[in-house]
């Protein structure tokens, strides 16, 4: 016996490094496409409207899709559907760089986000599983290694960009050695797969209630992430006439704050609780949102984008973990959740631009600090559902201890 659990822990952490890989792959991916948008848009000749409308479609194409994931997992098996979920996502990124015109991009962007989706959550699905069955919190570390992923990405797409590779070549490339390292890393993932009498989920349905529930905290933690990444350098261009370096410097420091913070998140979670984390984690949020309303210099602005995304850095990741554990059906709760964050992703950066309009940047960002002031109001319902031992396995049979 002392043999069979030395082995089933070992397997687990080795499942463990595999899903974190998965998570690091699907960030790449979208580091990579970032980059070369510039490239898209003169490429397929679109204006910066049209560029704005084809962007839009990524979330409407996830938004569709995502509920498919948890009825390919069901049918298939969680690591022969990731699998190929990934796969097919790795291999959309070569799309993009090949529309012709603005119609073929929306297209293109369509399946891009459609594939993104279906991986997300299937990929997010397995790391709560390996979670529970580990007994500690690997999410925030997992949702980390995505980040580190798109920070790959979007090196070796920079370095693309200042050679003036064609895109299509970039992206054909990436997709290869991304999908090569993907199948690889599906190998190691834990092989679950649902009980013979287990009843199939439904290919399209409402998220259930504990999911938008969980799901509004999710929004005001993407909601304050997004403007931050999108709007920082441009708050401090505007509002504190600083130098364009300085002002994009800003930017690249709040994105690594968040990859540090998720990374190093999973023992703040283990030690305190997700409720606590993410109720001291929103109060950091919300004086960093005070701190960029009232700055009276760049120095101090920066300082409040840094609290932001430390604030906020892990409250997905163990919204995601919270929202599979409050139902029976984790694929559906998690599809759910990501509907409302991915919405929140998009809304962002537009009602940021809207409210700077009718008002000032200063006014968008006093919605910020509001939002993440409900991360402490509403930090409870993270609780939903207790994490299971490292042997619970409910009505899931699986191969992970093989």
């Amino acid at each position: 016996m002392a043999a069979e659990t030395e082995f089933t822990t070992e397997r687990l952490r080795r499942a463990r490094f595999a899903v974190a890989a998965v998570f690091c792959v699907h960030g790449a991916v979208t580091g990579s496409f970032a980059t070369r948008i510039p490239w898209i848009q003169e490429h397929a000749g679109v204006s910066a409207g049209q560029l704005g409308l084809a962007l839009a479609f990524p979330a409407v194409g996830a938004s569709l899709a995502m509920p498919l994931a948890g009825a390919i997992s069901h049918r298939f098996g969680a690591r022969t559907a990731l699998r190929g979920l990934l796969a097919l996502w790795t291999l959309a990124l070569t799309l993009p760089s090949l529309a012709p015109n603005v119609y073929g991009l929306c297209a293109a962007l369509f399946v891009y986000g459609a594939t993104a989706g279906m991986s997300d959550v299937a990929m997010n699905a397995l790391g709560v599983e390996t979670e529970n069955r580990l007994g500690r919190s690997i999410m925030s570390g997992l949702h980390g290694m995505w980040s580190a992923g798109a920070l790959l990405g979007s090196a070796a797409g920079t370095v693309a960009a200042q050679l003036g590779g064609d895109a299509r070549v970039h992206h054909l490339l990436a997709a290869l050695v991304l999908t090569a390292l993907g199948l690889v890393a599906c190998q190691g993932v834990l092989d679950l797969r649902s009980a013979p009498e287990e009843e199939a989920p439904p290919r399209f349905a409402l998220p259930p209630r504990s999911a938008l529930v969980i799901g509004a905290i999710g929004f005001c933690g993407v909601f304050a992430e997004g403007a931050s990444l999108d709007w920082s350098a441009v708050y401090l261009k505007q509002e504190l006439s600083t130098s364009a370096g300085l002002a994009a410097a800003s930017t690249t420091a709040f994105a690594l704050t968040m990859a540090v913070a998720r990374l190093a998140g999973d023992r703040v979670v283990d030690r305190f609780g997700a409720v606590r984390t993410v109720r001291v984690g929103g109060a950091a949020a919300t004086l960093g949102g005070l701190l960029v309303v009232l700055a009276p210099h760049a120095a101090v602005a920066m300082a409040g984008f840094g609290l932001i995304g430390l604030g906020v850095a892990v409250v997905v990741p163990l919204a995601f973990a919270a929202a599979a554990r409050s139902g029976p059906n984790p694929s559906q709760a998690i599809a759910g959740v990501a509907t409302i964050t991915y919405t929140s992703g998009l809304i962002a950066p537009s009602a940021i631009g809207g409210i700077a309009d009718a008002t000032s940047l200063v006014g968008s960002f006093a919605l910020v600090t509001l939002l993440t002031f409900g991360l402490v109001l509403g930090a409870g319902v993270l609780r939903s559902g207790a994490r299971a031992g490292a042997g619970a396995a409910g009505a899931r049979t699986a191969e992970e201890v093989r």
